[in-house]
């Protein structure tokens, strides 16, 4: 039975909760009650109830306070909300916490009885299934039979004589079905877990699939379910029809991975392998039975995948590597990290499209990988900011198993070479700015000073200076010199005694008349007016 606690500071709504359940019919004792979260924890830490109903609005601590609590301290301990109330924040809060049941007073005996029925069948609910997950484990743990297993799995990987696999078939009780058999392998794509997979999820989620293909192929004559080594789940499936065979082996599969997804939380595959003798054949209904396995890292995961469908095929064409690699060189060197992520979907959709084998994949990818690298290189990019320390993403991609892995893997590495190129180039552009301006410093003087000479002092065309100027500085490059010769007149107009004609010499103009009026549009005054106003003690 599960124990309940009452929490609430009305002694009214206490006792009537208390005394007007009829508790051991819900299959529940209360233990208790108490008038405050504080008492609660206190009582909660002395005889750890399951269940515990509390109001919200209590004092010391409230009935929110106390589910956070408990929350931590206690996670397995089910809280139902019970006040008076009606605020949605109140709601809100409590939902977050994942609280059992949110309810409103006053409240019915048959409703409370309602609700506690319910969360007394999800706790069932949930102790059956640590007891089934213990089960499994204890299962995996002392029911293997690993001699069968080993048997099966020397007969389809390495050759026996006939004497080998008769013998050891009546040892072990193998009635096949007939000369000829088709294998199926099924192994797991992916885990569908709230939290990280370990290794013993593994082990028991893998066992799990063996244990309903053996309960689903039970139904079937001459068929034998075993492991691998690498625990991928193989199912032997024999008959005197290669024909009929096939269609069976189709329908199994079909059946094995509905239970699959059905009961279980993960997506796997289903390869099914040629139809073929079994007195010399079994390696090839295993090899071809892997082979059709390893499409599902093309076409896609969580699919059942016949060898002789993707046989029937025609032969892709190859790609233009060299269409590609040149398309890659110029996304890195003038792309942005979106027009990358463009291009490489478009080659991994080409790879899918054209149902490439994923060998094939591998050998395309490494040259465009080594296209990249060899770009780096060549425009001096800090290729450590790339790579990483160790340096070699070829080693490195031969360590992802799937065309979707692959493709995340590349538009990362790619990325981060765009970027890296990028900043390079934008370093560079600063420096051919910062020596623009040093030079129009030192010769603003000189009436000959023009864009065409700055650009010719950095090495850059005049269009792609002015607009790179124009990026960076925020002004034109022609601004930027009238700024600089109009600074240098005020210096020289609050500081010497020179003319003003003389001063539109020094600062650069042949023209006085001209320097006067460009003087005026600049700081709203003529030369001569900016003079008197500094000298009356005015700001220029």
């Amino acid at each position: 039975m599960y124990k309940l606690l009452i929490v609430d500071d009305e002694a009214l709504v206490r006792e009537a909760i208390q005394e007007g359940m009829n508790w051991e019919a819900m299959g529940l004792v209360c233990m208790g009650t108490c008038e405050d979260g504080v008492e609660a924890l206190e009582f909660i830490d002395r005889e750890k109830p399951d269940i515990v109903m509390t109001d919200i609005g209590m004092p010391f601590m409230n009935g929110i306070e106390l589910t956070r609590e408990l929350s931590v301290r206690y996670p397995d301990v089910k809280v139902i909300i019970l006040t008076g109330y009606d605020e949605f924040e109140y709601a809100q809060q409590a939902l977050k916490m994942k609280v059992a049941d949110y309810i409103m007073k006053p409240v019915t005996a048959v409703e409370m009885e309602e609700i506690l029925l319910r969360i007394a069948g999800q706790m069932d609910m949930e102790n059956k299934h640590k007891k089934d997950y213990e089960r499994l484990k204890h299962q995996l743990n002392e029911s293997m039979p690993l001699l069968k297993e080993r048997f099966l799995e020397r007969l389809v990987a390495s050759s026996m004589t006939e004497k080998q696999r008769r013998e050891s078939s009546d040892y072990f009780g193998i009635a096949w079905g007939g000369d000829f058999a088709v294998e199926l392998a099924i192994d797991v794509d992916e885990l569908e877990l709230k939290l990280p997979p370990t290794p013993s999820d593994d082990e028991l989620f893998r066992f799990a699939i063996y244990n309903i293909t053996k309960e689903v192929m039970e139904k079937y004559t001459g068929a034998e379910v075993f492991r691998d080594r690498e625990n991928r789940v193989l199912v032997l499936l024999s008959g005197s029809d290669p024909e009929v065979l096939g269609e069976a082996a189709g329908m199994a599969a079909e059946r094995i991975h509905a239970a699959i997804t059905a009961y279980l939380p993960l997506q796997a595959s289903i390869g099914i392998g040629h139809a073929c003798k079994r007195e010399d054949n079994m390696a090839i209904a295993h090899r071809s039975a892997l082979s059709a396995l390893v499409y599902r890292f093309v076409i896609g995961t969580n699919e059942i995948i016949r060898i002789t469908d993707m046989e029937r095929r025609e032969k892709p064409a190859m790609l233009s590597a060299v269409v590609w690699e040149n398309e890659l060189i110029t996304k890195l060197k003038t792309g942005t990290p979106q027009d990358m992520d463009e291009w490489i979907g478009r080659l991994f959709s080409t790879f899918r499209n054209q149902f490439f084998a994923l060998d094939v994949c591998y050998i395309y990818l490494q040259r465009f990988v080594l296209t990249l690298m060899h770009t780096l290189y060549e425009m001096g990019t800090d290729t450590d900011a790339v790579f990483g320390a160790a340096g070699n993403p070829i080693a490195e991609m031969g360590q992802l198993a799937s065309l979707n892995d692959i493709e995340s893997w590349m538009k990362e590495l790619c990325g981060r070479s765009v970027t890296a190129i990028r900043s390079m180039r934008e370093d560079h552009s600063m420096l051919q700015i910062d020596k623009a301006k040093a030079y129009v410093r030192r010769h603003y003087m000189d009436p000959e000073l023009s864009l065409k000479t700055v650009c010719r002092h950095v090495s850059m065309s005049a269009s792609y200076f002015s607009t790179l100027f124009k990026t960076h500085m925020g002004k034109t490059f022609v601004e930027y010199v009238i700024h600089e010769r109009m600074e240098k007149a005020k210096e020289l107009l609050k500081l010497t005694n020179m003319r003003s004609y003389e001063i539109a010499y020094a600062v650069g103009y042949s023209d006085p008349q001209y320097f006067s009026s460009a003087f005026k549009k600049h700081t709203g005054d003529t030369p001569t007016e900016f003079r008197g106003r500094m000298t009356a003690g005015g700001e220029g």
